[in-house]
């Protein structure tokens, strides 16, 4: 199989239409996090498990995003219904740019993900709650 365009190509297309949000940026938002802010774990569950997660985050699994975040979906979370600002994360931030990618397409105006993801959250320091 042959692919016109390779993950990195996505992911840096993805990124120049984007917020992206440091760690210091993203600690100083949870200091102030109210229900208007919904902060997006989109990592498989083995990660979570395994690094645990940013505390106050939701776990989504990222093919599930798109069904969660939809009111038409029957997978509908109702976490969303408060939330005027997203800010997705992964491990090292590729998935969640291309996430935040398809969430705008979908028409979401207020999102922005943590540039390096989970990796760079704990090597700046950043807290994790494990379940």
């Amino acid at each position: 199989m042959q692919i016109q365009k390779g993950y990195k190509q996505l992911v840096e297309e993805a990124e120049q239409n984007l917020r992206a949000i440091d760690s210091t940026e993203l600690n100083a938002r949870l200091q102030d996090m109210g229900e208007s802010l919904l902060l997006i774990d989109l990592r498989d569950v083995r990660e979570v498990k395994r690094e645990g997660k940013i505390p106050g985050s939701l776990h989504i699994p990222r093919g599930m995003l798109e069904f969660w975040i939809d009111p038409d979906s029957p997978y509908y979370r109702t976490e969303f219904d408060k939330a005027e600002e997203l800010i997705l994360y992964c491990n090292k931030g590729w998935r969640s740019a291309l996430a935040a990618q398809s969430l705008q397409s979908m028409g979401v105006e207020n999102i922005a993900h943590l540039q390096g993801g989970m990796e760079q959250w704990l090597k700046d320091g950043g807290e994790a709650q494990s379940n």
